[in-house]
């Protein structure tokens, strides 16, 4: 989840546990040290591939974290042996602000190693946006009426209260999700196709509305639908490219490490020359914000691998897709056409890189 969400979750959760000892302190230490896991993104993996890949590893690990709440319990006990809580107290609300990081992260649709150092593939659940209002306003508001009338019984009534809501709003996205892929399920069996495998995430900033994919073999299949729908889910097949890719990054560490990280859910263009492979996961159609080159294509036909990987330029949606989309969410009707937004995806990017 982004930053200010994390921040105000372990503000909330520490001030909860530990305001009535703290005061207010409790929440500039819970929200200092729920921004932790992601100091990860100062480290330089390498290049564009290994960064997007290797964030959210180890200091996103449940085995990690859980040993650091206990070595920075033993800390704080040997300097302040005489605090009124207990050291149970301590660990569990340090274990609980540290370990809630990476647990939320892992509803996103980006990919989280709650698991490391086992290679296990990430953990994606998927069922929220990356920013999601809904969760983040009443975990903000509680922070801000605890900063105003101190963390006393009504403070910690309001940090337990924004919890349980935003906990409870967290659960009902996977009532979403349920629904998202049900409906996929029914169109991929009416058109006959037997996915390789299927995927679904949230649209920006709601619940509402669900883009919705399934991969099989060279194609992919992407479909809209919402809670407000009543017509049957409608899907559009658009082209992969994996087989023409495949002997041209047979040897590409970057697509081997891509495909464990994605599941697989990756397409490839030829794009003047160089072979540019896009994570479908996130993002919309015609939108995702990963994308790399990975090989360049010469011209007696041999394959060069780019051994250190840039973002390739990716589009941002501007104001009118964004509002088409709320428009989608709660009108089935709205023309939009997957096809047309993808369509780009095959054509050289502005500032492309050389």
């Amino acid at each position: 989840m982004d930053s200010v969400t994390q921040l105000v979750l372990g503000a909330s959760i520490q001030g909860a546990l530990l305001g009535r000892w703290q005061g207010r302190k409790a929440l500039l230490y819970g929200a200092a040290l729920a921004t932790l896991p992601d100091m990860d993104v100062l480290i330089d993996y390498g290049d564009a591939v290994a960064d997007m890949t290797y964030h959210r590893g180890f200091s996103h690990s449940l085995l990690v974290l859980t040993a650091l709440a206990a070595v920075l319990t033993w800390l704080i006990r040997k300097r302040w042996p005489d605090a009124g809580y207990s050291g149970r107290r301590l660990f569990a609300t340090l274990a609980l602000v540290l370990c809630t990081h990476p647990l939320l992260d892992s509803f996103t649709t980006y990919g989280t190693q709650l698991f490391w150092p086992l290679t296990t593939p990430p953990v994606a659940i998927s069922s929220i946006f990356i920013i999601d209002p809904l969760y983040s306003m009443p975990l903000l508001l509680a922070v801000l009426v605890a900063l105003v009338v101190g963390l006393g019984h009504q403070g910690r009534r309001w940090q337990c209260a924004a919890l349980l809501l935003s906990s409870l709003y967290l659960s009902s996205t996977l009532a979403g999700k349920t629904m998202a892929e049900h409906r996929l399920h029914v169109a991929l069996a009416a058109q006959e196709v037997q996915a390789d495998s299927v995927f679904s995430t949230p649209t920006p900033f709601n619940t509402l509305l669900w883009r919705v994919m399934a991969v099989d073999g060279d194609t992919y299949y992407e479909g809209l639908t919402g809670w407000l729908d009543h017509q049957p889910l409608t899907l559009t097949a658009l082209p992969r490219n994996s087989a023409a890719a495949a002997q041209a990054l047979a040897n590409s560490p970057q697509d081997q490490r891509l495909r464990w990280f994605t599941g697989d859910r990756l397409r490839y263009d030829l794009i003047n020359g160089q072979w540019v492979v896009t994570d479908l996961r996130l993002g919309m159609s015609g939108y995702h914000p990963f994308r790399f080159a990975l090989a360049n294509e010469e011209n007696d036909g041999q394959t060069q691998l780019i051994e250190h990987t840039e973002l390739w330029p990716a589009r941002r949606p501007d104001v009118s897709t964004l509002r088409l989309l709320a428009q989608r969410a709660v009108d089935a009707a709205t023309p939009l056409s997957l096809e047309e937004l993808a369509q780009p995806l095959g054509e050289p990017a502005v500032n492309q890189p050389q």
